[in-house]
């Protein structure tokens, strides 16, 4: 009987495990990323750099390295503030999500919750059948 150290490196190479390895890793790299992983990658997105966002904060550059080698955390208003500079939820900031959402996806979710529920089923309606088209095209082109 081989050992499960065996059967992985028997899997190496296969399709199977390369198409495993295309979608599962980077789905953990996601959620084992650090507060200052996340604050960093988002920082990044942004273009802003390190000096831009503790002026936007009210702080230094160097406070915001600290955040980001995660040698220091910040308080919870300033996390929020970060979040909300940088167009993040602080959920997904301080690593409670993995689902990054943006301020014009959380606004639009906003608005689509304060509908009449009439309304609501139609916009799931639409949206269901966009994505079985969606799922259907990638799948057919496969």
């Amino acid at each position: 009987m081989l050992s499960i150290d065996q059967n992985f490196y028997d899997l190496q190479g296969t399709k199977a495990f390369l198409k495993f390895a295309k979608t599962a890793i980077p789905l953990f790299y996601t959620i084992l990323m650090s507060f200052g992983k996340r604050l960093l990658e988002a920082r990044k997105k942004k273009g802003n750099n390190q000096e831009v966002l503790a002026e936007q904060l009210g702080t230094k550059g160097p406070a915001i390295g600290r955040y980001e080698r995660d040698e220091m955390k910040p308080s919870i208003d300033a996390a929020a503030k970060m979040a909300d500079i940088l167009g993040v939820s602080l959920d997904w900031l301080v690593g409670h999500t993995d689902l990054e959402l943006d301020k014009g996806m959380i606004n639009r979710i906003v608005e689509v919750t304060r509908m009449k529920d009439k309304e609501k089923e139609h916009v799931f309606a639409m949206l269901d059948a966009f994505i079985t088209s969606t799922k259907m095209q990638s799948f057919l082109a496969k």
